[in-house]
């Protein structure tokens, strides 16, 4: 039996409860300042970009789309009306120094459900690689996401084969962007970015695809940063010294093959600040490379032109955000995009709509997703509080998908005769506008009877009103997914807000 010196001594004396708390609070205040740091910390070079405009012969400046949909009579057989990747296979054909491209899923798995429409990863790979064989002195810089070789666990061969050609491909490093999940990764950052990975894989199963290769625990912990380099475009100069452009919602990934797409070809001198900014963020990632961009001196144009920036990262939102507040009773505000959340931009079209603007948005239905399906959040419960809050202003149509995206990223609004655009890389969520992913959209700004104006607008009006042939229909009604589910509503809040999502 213990004597009561013996007992008093197994007990916590204060200094040791004074301790214990002392650490408690040193860890908890360790890993909050490593989140506030690393959600406000400076942004790394080349990105949160918007270049001044640049004026732009009309003749030179191309609007493009991807788009699946099905044959009125036949359902069941799908239409592919496929532009965009054609034209950068051409700019590649084409080149005569040097390409640079960057594109955030580059592979022949990742969650595809069967066989894909069309294997653009192979395809991009082929046009490189004979590019690169027909002119050896070509430099080629391809800056890609981590994903394609799941963090690490589970290394791309197509990126192998590139690199064998003589491509220099750089996975971007995300260690150098801001946090959009700061919960979480203020805990990757202090104990678990540490440990290494195996390339061999390990016994977990792949996020991606049930056909691919297992990966480590370590893959999977990488994922949960919920970060990635999202942009999409190409550059590359020509035999005449001008310089060729493409930026674009698509990826070259196999399972992404019949999404819906939109994309902007251009040439001129814009192209010399795209290249800059790849050039700053490969170099964040250990590339000490040079390429030389410098468009021809060209003669004063005489046509009519289109002014062109290159914006990234935040300063998507704050251009949009900026046209958006202008629009009044008479102009109209146009957005067709895969995922809509960022409540900056929802409150901007709700006030928009409230001074008398137009205000029409087409959003996917969020319910496909390479196989698995999704509940609709966040674009269901987005459009909801839309058309419910403005008291029926802000009309809201679904496109209709079958199996595939509407992945799309395009906004335009109507002030007047002006008319201006962005499209691109960026979703309209915080992730993607709040300077945490890295995103790519080219704006533009015209005169509303231009024909790129209205090519763009007739675009999206061939959608919201489905003119095509008899009985087609590209797009549904608000009321064929609508959804009051408070649940969904306020998990698509938490999830926008903390960063505790994909999206």
């Amino acid at each position: 039996m213990e004597t009561e010196q013996e007992l008093d001594a197994t007990l916590p004396t204060p200094r040791r409860r004074f301790r214990k708390r002392w650490i408690a609070w040193g860890l908890f205040a360790l890993w909050a300042g490593v989140g506030v740091w690393n959600v406000t910390k400076p942004m790394p070079p080349g990105t949160n970009i918007s270049t001044a405009p640049a004026l732009v012969p009309a003749s030179d400046v191309q609007f493009l789309y991807d788009l699946t949909h099905s044959q009125p009579q036949q359902p069941d057989e799908l239409i592919y009306e496929q532009r965009i990747f054609d034209e950068v296979f051409r700019i590649i054909d084409e080149s005569r120094s040097f390409v640079v491209a960057d594109f955030f899923l580059i592979n022949e798995l990742m969650g595809a459900a069967g066989a894909a429409h069309r294997p653009l990863s192979r395809e991009l790979a082929d046009h490189l690689i004979a590019r690169k064989q027909a002119v050896p002195e070509l430099q080629i810089l391809l800056l890609t996401d981590p994903i394609n070789d799941v963090y690490g666990g589970a290394p791309s061969q197509l990126l192998a084969e590139l690199r064998k050609a003589g491509v220099d491909v750089v996975v971007t490093d995300l260690e150098q962007m801001r946090d959009s999940n700061p919960l979480y990764s203020s805990l990757w950052r202090t104990l678990l970015q540490w440990w290494g990975n195996s390339a061999s894989g390990g016994s977990m199963s792949n996020p991606f695809t049930a056909a691919g290769p297992a990966i480590t625990l370590r893959s999977w912990l990488a994922l949960l940063n919920f970060k990635a380099n999202h942009r999409k475009l190409i550059v590359a100069d020509r035999e005449d010294g001008t310089l060729a452009a493409l930026i674009t919602s698509a990826n070259p990934h196999d399972a992404s093959s019949a999404h819906s797409n939109v994309a902007l070809r251009f040439s001129g001198a814009l192209a010399e600040e795209i290249v800059t900014s790849e050039m700053a963020i490969a170099r964040s990632a250990g590339w000490r490379g040079h390429i030389y961009a410098a468009a021809a001196e060209s003669a004063p144009a005489t046509g009519p032109q289109i002014a062109l920036s290159f914006v990234t990262e935040e300063a998507i939102r704050r251009h949009l955000l900026d046209a958006i507040s202008g629009a009044r009773n008479g102009d109209s505000v146009d957005i067709a995009t895969f995922y809509l959340a960022d409540r900056k931009v929802l409150e901007a079209l709700l006030e928009a709509a409230d001074r008398g603007a137009q205000v029409r948005v087409i959003l996917d239905a969020n319910r496909d997703a390479f196989g698995r399906q999704k509940d609709g959040v966040p674009n269901r419960p987005v459009a909801n509080e839309l058309v419910t809050q403005s008291g029926g202003k802000i009309q809201v149509r679904w496109y209709r998908t079958h199996g595939e995206q509407f992945h799309t990223k395009m906004a335009m609004v109507r002030r007047g005769d002006r008319f201006v655009a962005s499209l691109g890389s960026a979703n309209l969520t915080r992730r993607n506008v709040g300077n945490y992913n890295l995103e790519a959209n080219i704006a533009v700004e015209a005169g509303v009877e231009s024909p790129l104006a209205i090519e763009m607008r007739g675009y999206f009006d061939q959608l919201w009103n489905n003119d095509g042939p008899p009985g087609t229909e590209y797009t549904a009604p608000f009321g064929a997914y609508r959804d009051e589910d408070k649940g969904r509503y306020w998990r698509y809040r938490i999830m926008e807000a903390s960063g505790l999502s994909t999206w």
